[in-house]
């Protein structure tokens, strides 16, 4: 892995502040405000299902299919796509290609090298003092894809709630109103495919939905789920990670009041882990998981978002958990951290870097509130 800095956006990054209670109006306020960036997101997505042999066709049937179970699931949900779609000046089903990216390139040949690192921490309260939790993660993906996300602050719905996401696509990373915050890794199961709800477009509905912890998985196990992820739940008392796969949902607590939850892009259950799609992300993230969580063994813990971010710092010599793109790679192949989020449930904030985690002392974080 190179240890060339990731460019910097050419300009500054966008932001997408949508208010209203209907969730078609939402939506076409999210399309209109991004009406040349959505079509820039096609075109790199379509680049990357053709790389993947998935042609036009089967991405229109999918993403028809997905559209589908989204309305049957939440028809909020499905109206917001919508309402994207035709303040864009697009079909929906194209807007419902983004949504369903991840279930879409499921299909794929392509074999990515490395994905997301997340870590959630709580500081054991004392006399007069409440358990704080706070989470850190970077968000890996294709260097392609760099000025083709935003910050976004979506109120109207039961819950308002900040973060990150990609053009066209409705939610990702980040807190709500109710002091609920999420972060997401991909996984990779056999099984994986359309079918189910997509995981972009779920977690997008556990933020504007789900008033704590124990709402959200309520929500999630209700949903039906064809592909893998992983939605790392947390409030202000209470933290899980969730394997999400097409064979169940299984959760992971910290084991202790101060614990840590880490994740990278493998199972930590064992049954999704029976039948992973290991040749996607091992022997990466394995390694990824391993240094972090000997980093974190050895490690004064980190008592605020920030010492947490640094501990994502890393090197020549040592697994990307801070990725750089190596331009003598091909479209495929060109992976970086293409933003860090940190997430405090008790603040209602999301703090977003645009870069990676070596960047947090030579850039600005954007403070982002749901309250």
């Amino acid at each position: 892995m190179t240890t060339l800095e990731v460019p910097p956006s050419p300009r500054p990054r966008r932001h997408v502040a949508v208010t209203a209670a209907d969730p078609h109006t939402r939506g076409v306020a999210r399309g209109e405000r991004l009406r040349d960036g959505i079509p820039a997101a096609l075109d790199a997505y379509d680049r990357l299902f053709a790389l993947g042999g998935i042609t036009p066709d089967r991405v229109r049937a999918d993403a028809e299919r997905a559209l589908d179970t989204i309305g049957n699931f939440h028809a909020g949900a499905r109206a917001e796509i919508e309402g994207i779609a035709h303040g864009a000046g697009l079909d929906p089903w194209r807007v419902a290609a983004l949504n369903a990216r991840t279930e879409i390139l499921a299909r794929s040949a392509a074999v990515p090298p490395g994905e997301c690192t997340t870590i959630v921490r709580r500081v054991p309260g004392g006399p007069g003092r409440a358990v704080r939790t706070f989470g850190v993660q970077t968000w890996d993906w294709h260097v392609e894809l760099r000025d083709l996300w935003h910050t976004v602050e979506s109120r109207g719905g039961r819950y308002d709630f900040v973060g990150i996401t990609e053009h066209g696509i409705l939610g990702k990373i980040g807190v709500n109103s109710a002091g609920l915050a999420l972060h997401f890794n991909i996984l990779g199961h056999e099984r994986d495919g359309v079918g189910g709800v997509p995981m972009h477009v779920l977690a997008a509905i556990v933020l504007g939905e789900a008033g704590g912890v124990a709402e959200a998985v309520e929500i999630i196990r209700g949903a039906p789920v064809a592909s893998s992820g992983s939605f790392a739940l947390f409030d202000e008392g209470e933290a899980v990670l969730l394997d999400l796969s097409p064979v169940g949902v299984f959760e992971i607590r910290p084991e202790s009041a101060g614990g840590y939850l880490l994740r990278t892009n493998h199972f930590l259950t064992p049954v999704p882990a029976e039948a992973e799609k290991s040749r996607l992300y091992q022997p990466d993230s394995g390694q990824r998981y391993d240094f972090v969580r000997a980093r974190l063994a050895r490690t004064e813990p980190p008592a605020t978002p920030a010492g947490l971010a640094r501990l994502l710092v890393t090197g020549p010599g040592e697994p990307p958990v801070t990725c750089v793109p190596d331009p003598a790679q091909p479209l495929g192949a060109r992976w970086a951290s293409l933003a860090t989020v940190t997430l405090e449930p008790a603040d209602r904030a999301a703090h977003v870097l645009d870069g990676t985690p070596a960047d947090a002392d030579s850039r600005p974080w954007r403070r982002l509130t749901a309250a």
